[in-house]
């Protein structure tokens, strides 16, 4: 199917203003286009390994709609011209100019789907939920991932090195506290390696419900592997739900968030236990290093993939 998109040229000061308007002449959603800087909020909420390096901001932004091609759209068209022209009396709107183009439908949904392929960390093979297993899945701990919206197909750098300290450090029967689940993989991992009590936590309630569908794909029980979502750094029923006795605690974040995870976390584990900590470009190798310290924790290794560190430290007696 085939779409009109109409995209506006304004202002950020005049986007959301904009976006009111359309709706209420009955367009039914709009795409917003700007290069205004992320919040510390917004950084924390997003679940991808890297934040986006964004332009400066120059105060343009572009609103976009989408028409069904083929039909007659210059009454609403009008009436935005219309609209925008009456904003102008009392606010900026920059240019307001329209430009119109053809967009073929597409799937957002599923579009991301082909770029997600079986890939292989030392003896585990991960593979997408929808694919068949290949000929190197042969005498390999398999398992099945579908990220759905949440993050973490396990593919990238940060994951990897999680998987690979978790090979290291979970032992049969051993209790594992996964902080910043996403869908589930390092819980599956621990789960598959013998961990016989694991919790996974996200903020992110969409992770959670992702989390929960990758634990059936791959016959986990849910006596074996739970999931809650929640900020364990600030809530405190999450803190006593995860409690005081983890042999292993992991979070593949963001080192902004290490930081102050670190004696929250370095709380919630036994004399001993193993704090897995990665999602760390190698230029905030130190600032993670010096929190874990601080938590009472002593380093035990630093691995390293590309650009990217995990760090695992020791809970001192």
């Amino acid at each position: 199917m085939k779409w009109d998109k109409y995209t506006v040229k304004t202002v950020t000061s005049a986007e959301d203003v904009l976006s009111a308007v359309f709706a209420e002449l009955g367009v039914e959603g709009v795409q917003i286009e700007d290069k205004i800087p992320l919040s510390e909020e917004e950084k924390q909420k997003m679940y991808i390994d890297i934040l986006p390096e964004l332009p400066e901001d120059d105060g343009v932004a572009y609103v976009s709609f989408f028409l069904e091609a083929g039909k007659d759209h210059k009454e609403l068209l009008h009436n935005i011209k219309e609209e925008m022209e009456s904003l102008r009396e009392f606010m900026d709107i920059g240019e307001g100019t329209i430009e119109e183009t053809t967009t073929e439908d597409i799937d957002w949904m599923n579009n991301w789907k082909e770029f997600f392929k079986p890939f292989v960390v030392d003896d585990i093979y991960i593979k997408p939920s929808w694919e068949e297993a290949g000929e190197e899945a042969k005498g390999k701990m398999l398992i099945e991932i579908d990220p759905g919206t949440a993050f973490g197909t396990g593919k990238h750098e940060t994951t990897r090195l999680c998987i690979r300290q978790l090979k290291k450090y979970v032992s049969e029967g051993c209790k594992v506290l996964d902080i910043g689940c996403g869908s589930g993989i390092l819980s599956i991992v621990a789960a598959r390696l013998g961990a016989a009590d694991i919790l996974g936590l996200d903020v992110d309630p969409e992770a959670v419900k992702v989390s929960w569908e990758n634990i059936e794909i791959n016959h986990i029980s849910r006596e074996q592997c739970q999931f809650a979502a929640g900020n364990i750094i600030e809530e405190e029923s999450l803190q006593q739900l995860a409690g005081e006795n983890a042999d292993v605690v992991t979070a593949n974040i963001l080192a902004d968030i290490i930081i102050p995870l670190a004696p929250v976390a370095a709380a919630r584990l036994t004399n001993g236990g193993i704090f897995i900590s990665s999602g760390i470009l190698y230029t905030k190798e130190e600032a993670v290093t010096e929190a874990i310290k601080r938590a009472g924790m002593k380093l035990a290794e630093v691995t390293r993939d590309g650009d990217w560190v995990s760090i695992t430290a020791r809970k001192q007696g």
